[in-house]
C-alpha cells in the first residue's frame, strides 16, 4: 500500500517538475530527499527523462526532412536573393548613369532655351531699331554734300524724315544709347537744315538780283524776234 502511495506521490512531483516553473521546484524537491525513496524517485526520473528524450527523437525524425527542405529553400532563396541584389544594384547604377545623362540634357535644354529667348529679344528689338537706323541714314543721304547745292524745295523730304525720325521711330526703338544721341543731335539736325536752307535761299535771290538786267535784256529780245509770241502760239 504504501508502494502504491509512493508511486503516486513521485507521480505528482514529476507532473508538478514538469508543469512548474524551475525557480519555483526547489521545496518539491527537497520532500523528495526529505523522504526514504529518493532513490526510487531517480529511477523514475530517469525513466521520463529517458521517454522525453525519445520523444524529442522521434519529433525530430519526423520533422528533419522538413527542416532539411526549409534549409534547402533557404538557400535557394539566398540565391536568388543575391541575384536579385546585384540585379538591383546593376539598374540602381544604369539609372544613376541615365540620370546623370539627363540632368547634363535638362541642363543643356535650359540654356537653349535661355538662348532661344535671348535671340527673339534680340531680333525683336532689332526689328524697332532697324527703322530708325534706316530712317537716320535716309537723312544723312539727304543732307550729304552732293545734295546741298540742290534747290531749297529739297530740303522738304529731310524735314520731313527728321520729323519721323523724332516723333515715330525713336520713340519706339526704347532706351538705347544711341537713340539718346540722335535725339540730342535732332535740334542741331534741324537747325543745320534750316541754315543750310536760308542760306541757299540768299544766294538764289542774290543771283537774281545780280542777273535781273541780262533776264530783262534776254526776254526783250525775244520779244523783238517773235520767239516768246511763237512759243505761246505752239
Amino acid at each position: 500500500m504504501a508502494s502504491v502511495e509512493t508511486a503516486a506521490e513521485h507521480e505528482r512531483i514529476l507532473r508538478e517538475i514538469e508543469s512548474t516553473d524551475t525557480n519555483c521546484i526547489g521545496p518539491t524537491l527537497r520532500s523528495v530527499y526529505d523522504g526514504r525513496e529518493h532513490g526510487l524517485f531517480m529511477e523514475k526520473l530517469d525513466v521520463r527523462i529517458r521517454n522525453h528524450d525519445r520523444e524529442i527523437e522521434k519529433m525530430c525524425n519526423h520533422h528533419f526532412q522538413g527542416f532539411v527542405d526549409s534549409i534547402t529553400e533557404l538557400l535557394k532563396v539566398r540565391g536568388e536573393a543575391q541575384k536579385l541584389k546585384s540585379q538591383v544594384t546593376e539598374t540602381n547604377r544604369h539609372l544613376q548613369e541615365g540620370g546623370k545623362e539627363l540632368m547634363s540634357s535638362m541642363e543643356e535644354l535650359q540654356q537653349c532655351r535661355v538662348q532661344q529667348r535671348n535671340i527673339a529679344t534680340t531680333i525683336d528689338k532689332l526689328t524697332h531699331c532697324l527703322p530708325v537706323l534706316e530712317m537716320y541714314s535716309r537723312l544723312q543721304e539727304q543732307m550729304s554734300a552732293k545734295r546741298i547745292m540742290m534747290r531749297i524745295h529739297r530740303y522738304y523730304p529731310a524735314l520731313r524724315t527728321l520729323e519721323q525720325l523724332e516723333h515715330t521711330c525713336l520713340p519706339r526703338a526704347g532706351q538705347y544709347r544711341f537713340c539718346s544721341i540722335m535725339a540730342e543731335n535732332i535740334p542741331k539736325l534741324r537747325t543745320q537744315i534750316r541754315d543750310t536752307a536760308m542760306t541757299q535761299l540768299r544766294d538764289f535771290l542774290e543771283s537774281i538780283r545780280k542777273h535781273s538786267d541780262k533776264i530783262g535784256e534776254t526776254a526783250i529780245k525775244q520779244i523783238r524776234d517773235g520767239k516768246i509770241w511763237q512759243r505761246l502760239a505752239h
